[in-house]
């Protein structure tokens, strides 16, 4: 009888275990998914910019310095892959210093198209800039839900049972994005 109460008590245990790493697995691949949705809004921005890029050429007195940094900007920020599996505090931050100067680019580009006011009025332009507005706030909703992913990933894999499954089976901690450096400090308007 105590063996069988034994036998019992294993084959509930690993079944438990089963079903906390089955579980484990789900959460794991719902970060890998939303993160596949990040790298999805990110490369929306990309293939809208030689459509903005072109545009803009359109104007022959236009900065080529600044369509220059765009370009090569977009280059870089396409060339940084992240591998899903090893979503570490370094590849995010590569991922998303890559991405960080495509925005600055970007940014500088919108500020210098606002001494054009042909450009400004030109419909393919305007369209393409309301794209782009677009797809900044998709990528952060998607950023947004990529943290909720892995929050509720790493939260499930440290919790009591569950820390010691995932410790056997090699279930690490994902990382989260963060706000750019300064983010914090509001900029300054002045009149």
């Amino acid at each position: 009888m105590k063996r069988l109460l034994f036998l019992l008590l294993i084959a509930g245990s690993m079944g438990l275990q089963s079903c906390q790493y089955n579980s484990m697995v789900e959460k794991q691949e719902a970060v890998t998914a939303q993160w596949s949705q990040v790298e999805n809004v990110y490369q929306r921005r990309a293939d809208l910019i030689p459509n903005l890029v072109s545009t803009v050429k359109g104007y022959a007195d236009f900065e080529q310095e600044t369509l220059t940094a765009v370009i090569e900007a977009r280059a870089k920020a396409t060339s940084v892959n992240v591998d899903p599996s090893k979503l570490d505090a370094s590849s995010i931050q590569q991922f998303q210093a890559a991405q960080d100067g495509l925005s600055s680019a970007l940014s500088k580009l919108m500020v210098v198209v606002e001494r054009y006011p042909e450009l400004k009025a030109n419909q393919n332009f305007l369209e393409l800039q309301s794209q782009l507005e677009g797809t900044e706030n998709r990528i952060a909703v998607e950023r947004k839900k990529f943290n909720e992913a892995a929050q509720d990933y790493n939260t499930y894999i440290r919790k009591f049972p569950n820390n010691m499954i995932a410790g056997m089976f090699d279930f690490e901690k994902k990382e989260y994005f963060e706000a750019d450096k300064g983010a914090e400090t509001a900029p300054k308007v002045e009149f």
